[in-house]
């Protein structure tokens, strides 16, 4: 193996114990920034969401955000945490471009919540994430490097940068060190972000878009030796973007890791940065420690020491949390642990819930879901959220297979044509002409004729061997193109034949 070789995934288990560490950053969807009165609208022309403050200009002075501050308590509460009785801001002094004051106010060791804890099911098995802090924070504006081969400051020709974000409600979410996933740790990181989006979504604090950057994730990934009771050096890759590149840049590091560690090279503690087109990770810059950022308590803003007895109102005021809920619509609907841990992976659940809730049974609504929209959005690279369909709409689909105007095989038309832009189901029922077969005569007319060119099938049936009325049925499929009701269609050609099942 030589230097720079990625160690296989599972050569790389075998010998080595992974701990991950996830830093999450949920932007908060409130209407002005943290310490301003700026607006928050995403794809706003740059620099036009600005003010003396969050440009920091000399005089500006902060103002904190009451819904930003509700917002991360019902956050901490949702996460199990306990709420401090009396916390504050603290200055993270760094100079960099997108930070125009050259600190960033931010929490340091007195975080507005603290010590929780979520729960993640992977395989069956029930994975607690421990959380360390939940504290509140300013965003950063947006820079963007122009030239050079990498897109980042280093070789770029000039930067330019977007301060439209800078100063916008930014929750932190810390976890405690994750050690024993063993080889579900790409999977363990993957699925605890998945479960703190949906429990940001029903709280109703964020839209959590990875692609708009409302939810990002820093992932720490170190080593040690099968045996060994010392942790290794982390590594934190940077701002990545989506589910998938989570699991991808905690199994790239595992492997990247163990193949230096193999050669007896030193892992050096830094930042990385995740690359979407290989699923590796490349080097960033040496990881500051807290004390390069010299943090002091910000002396422009007052504490927080937020009432318990309102503490209390927003405690009781939570939402069905999405760990409760799959639980009940789990039992409600009559799934398997694998089944409802499939649509959860799907992004399903909404979707299937909300057919329901307009009208489909639980076992259709989820079978067009999982089924056939599922093998859709696979081939066009969305997800099932994206398709142009809903669940209003398959519900209609449900209920027209139901009273028997159409089957299975016409309902994909049906389903193609409304993803293709052509209407509602009914529209294009009409548009296309996919209403099956009633006619009792003009069905016994499709049979005669279908047994009238498969004679050695009639025969068979004749005989006794049932099974082949299976091809006969087929004819007919064929020859009313799909419409015909299949079942009605093999009762009517025994009948023919003279035989009974």
């Amino acid at each position: 193996m030589t230097a720079g070789t990625l160690m296989p995934y599972d050569e790389a288990l075998d010998r080595f114990e992974p701990v991950l560490g996830l830093e999450t950053h949920v932007e908060l969807g409130t209407r002005s920034k943290m310490f301003c009165g700026c607006k928050t609208t995403f794809g706003a022309p740059p620099n036009t969401q600005v003010c003396p403050t969050c440009l920091a200009l000399p005089g500006a002075l902060p103002v904190a955000n009451a819904a930003a501050i509700e917002s991360t308590i019902r956050i901490g509460l949702a996460l199990n945490c306990s709420i401090a009785e009396w916390c504050r801001f603290a200055r993270k002094n760094y100079f960099y471009p997108d930070m125009p004051k050259n600190y960033q106010i931010s929490q340091y060791d007195e975080p507005l919540c603290f010590d929780g804890y979520v729960d993640v099911e992977i395989e069956g098995q029930t994975v607690r994430i421990e959380i360390e802090r939940v504290h509140l924070e300013e965003d950063t504006g947006k820079s963007t490097h122009v030239g050079g081969a990498t897109g980042r400051i280093h070789g770029a020709d000039y930067s330019i940068v977007d301060y439209n974000r800078a100063g916008i409600p930014l929750v932190e979410i810390v976890t405690k060190p994750i050690p024993g996933t063993d080889r579900m740790a790409p999977e363990v990181a993957r699925a605890y972000v998945t479960e703190l989006r949906e429990i940001m979504r029903s709280l109703g604090v964020s839209d959590v878009r990875m692609e708009e950057g409302s939810l990002r994730c820093d992932v720490n990934v170190s080593l040690m030796p099968r045996g060994s009771a010392e942790w290794g050096t982390r590594t934190e890759t940077k701002n990545v973007n989506s589910l998938r590149s989570v699991e991808r840049a905690v199994r790239s590091e595992i492997e990247r890791q163990a193949g230096i560690l193999a050669e007896g090279g030193r892992i050096v503690q830094e930042t990385r940065h995740f690359h979407e087109d290989t699923g590796t990770t490349t080097s960033g810059r040496s990881k500051e420690e807290a004390q390069d950022y010299r943090y002091f308590p910000e002396p422009d803003l007052v504490p927080i020491a937020p009432d318990p007895a309102w503490v209390a109102e927003l405690k009781a005021a939570l939402p069905e949390l999405p760990s409760v809920r799959r639980k009940r619509l789990q039992a409600e609907w009559g799934l398997s642990d694998l089944d409802m841990q499939a649509m959860h992976n799907a992004d399903a659940i909404e979707l299937v819930e909300a057919t329901v809730a307009a009208g489909a049974p639980a076992a259709d609504a989820r079978k067009w879901w999982m089924g056939e929209l599922a093998r859709r959005a696979n081939e066009t690279g969305t997800t099932l959220a994206d398709l142009p369909i809903t669940p209003a709409q398959i519900a209609r689909v449900t209920e027209l297979v139901a009273s028997g105007s159409l089957n299975d095989k016409l309902a994909r038309e049906v389903l193609d044509g409304v993803l293709a832009g052509e209407g509602t189901p009914d529209e294009v029922v009409e548009r296309r002409g996919l209403q099956i077969v009633n006619d009792e005569g003009e069905l016994s007319a499709i049979i005669d004729q279908v047994l009238a060119d498969n004679a050695d099938a009639a025969e068979k049936v004749k005989a006794g061997k049932i099974a082949a009325a299976g091809a006969l049925v087929g004819g007919v499929m064929r020859a009313s193109k799909g419409k015909a009701d299949a079942a009605r269609a093999r009762q009517l050609i025994l009948e023919k034949l003279g035989v009974s099942d």
